[in-house]
């Protein structure tokens, strides 16, 4: 991996790390300490949609596939990080299908579209939680339809990353966005990423290698990821 730099995309684990209204903060607490027992070991205690995690369609489908059914081969593959910065200077603005007609050719071809807003700029306060931009409807259709339209029986992308805490505003229980993503066969959403500004530094509009691997348990509706792009540097 010589010709690469791997950018870590995975906030880490605290007990006052920002948590969607009405989960339990995450607990991570000693309990064997080098003095006392010879060694550490840490007890962890965090529900499965807290920090950078993924979404499979069991947390919105009660016959939904669940992330420990699926291939590994879901979880990485060819990504475009995709400039929505101009999206999060205003409230409640929508990601529309105009970011992603910039770059389409790219975009048709990559397996996970990555949305940089900019908006992990405000991860531990209070306004990460609510205003953060939104996928438009049209840019759901397009990747219900598979992302160029090609393969009209199912989605040729593996899914999508975002860097805000989810796909749906806070506000809006009913989740459209996630039954509609979800409902794309194998389809997985990753939220809560950060750093995607390095990965559109040193890549812009490239095609990078991406990969988010989900704590594997039994029937995981959503998990814990560690996320991060391999981008191809730059011959001088």
């Amino acid at each position: 991996m010589e010709d690469y730099r791997i950018i870590d995309l995975t906030h880490a684990v605290k007990e006052d790390m920002p948590v969607y209204p009405g989960t339990e903060q995450p607990v991570v607490q000693t309990v064997h300490t080098w003095e006392k027992d010879g060694f550490h070991e840490t007890k962890l205690s965090l529900y499965s949609h807290v920090g950078t995690h993924m979404d499979a369609a069991a947390h919105v489908k009660k016959d939904g596939i669940s992330l420990d059914e699926m291939d590994m081969s879901r979880f990485m593959g060819t990504a475009l990080v995709l400039d929505c910065t101009g999206t999060a200077g205003k409230e409640r603005r929508l990601i529309t299908m105009e970011e992603i007609n910039r770059v389409r050719d790219l975009a048709d071809q990559a397996e996970f579209l990555l949305f940089y807003t900019g908006w992990d700029k405000y991860w531990g306060k209070n306004r990460y939680l609510s205003g953060y931009p939104v996928l438009s409807e049209d840019v759901v259709r397009y990747l219900r339809e598979g992302g160029g339209g090609r393969e009209k029986r199912g989605s040729r992308k593996k899914g999508i990353g975002l860097d805000t805490i989810g796909a749906d505003l806070i506000e809006d229980e009913s989740l459209p966005l996630h039954h509609s993503l979800l409902s794309i066969e194998n389809f997985v959403i990753i939220e809560n990423l950060m750093s995607l500004n390095e990965v559109w530094k040193e890549a812009g509009s490239r095609l990078i290698w991406f990969v988010s691997l989900p704590l594997k348990y039994e029937k995981a509706d959503g998990a814990p990821v560690r996320a991060c792009a391999a981008v191809r540097k730059q011959p001088f």
